[in-house]
């Protein structure tokens, strides 16, 4: 399904102010970066902005974890405490999704990642959410899965138990009510 991925004046100036709070109450994610530079990357590109929209809606609170310092692109993970509410109850993917015979969720999370513009994280990126605060104490999210896993029907999520970040596996057709995925979008 083809979204509308125009955004009114009205939705960019709340969803820009909401982004400029959550970036200066969160100085410890991004320390050497000021929200001039952000907003001036944000603001030139409609498509990345509808993307964070988008995020925002689904419960991810986006935020700037650092720079790709090969492109200089600010980079944003979903930094809400839990795994994003709008994102949960999903499989891994259209295959998994297609391979379920009986109670298959509405969607799955690669092709949900894909439609708001964004990508699931990877476990790296993951363990470094982890560093900047304590995430999924209570759910968990996808990341993106090696293609050997994938090929024999597994997939990998992430979580923090005990003050520690584990990564397990299950079947990528297996969907919770407290598992979601987390993205990443580089603007």
């Amino acid at each position: 399904m083809m979204k509308n991925k125009s955004v009114s004046a009205e939705q960019r100036l709340e969803l820009l102010d909401i982004l400029k709070v959550r970036f200066e109450d969160h100085m410890n994610r991004h320390p050497d970066l000021n929200w001039s530079d952000v907003l001036k990357r944000i603001e030139a590109d409609e498509d990345k902005l509808w993307s964070l929209g988008e995020m925002e809606r689904t419960g991810g609170e986006p935020d700037v974890v650092g720079v790709d310092e090969s492109t200089g692109e600010f980079i944003f993970f979903d930094c809400s405490p839990e795994s994003p509410a709008g994102r949960r109850s999903v499989c891994f993917d259209r295959k998994a999704l297609d391979a379920r015979k009986k109670n298959k969720p509405e969607t799955n999370a690669m092709d949900l990642a894909a439609e708001i513009g964004i990508e699931m994280l990877t476990e790296e990126q993951y363990r470094h959410l982890q560093e900047l605060g304590s995430f999924d104490l209570k759910t968990s999210s996808w990341v993106q899965t090696p293609d050997s896993i994938r090929n024999l029907g597994g997939a990998l999520f992430c979580d923090r138990r005990y003050d520690t970040v584990f990564v397990y596996h299950n079947g990528a057709d297996s969907y919770y009510a407290a598992r979601g995925f987390r993205g990443v979008l580089k603007v």
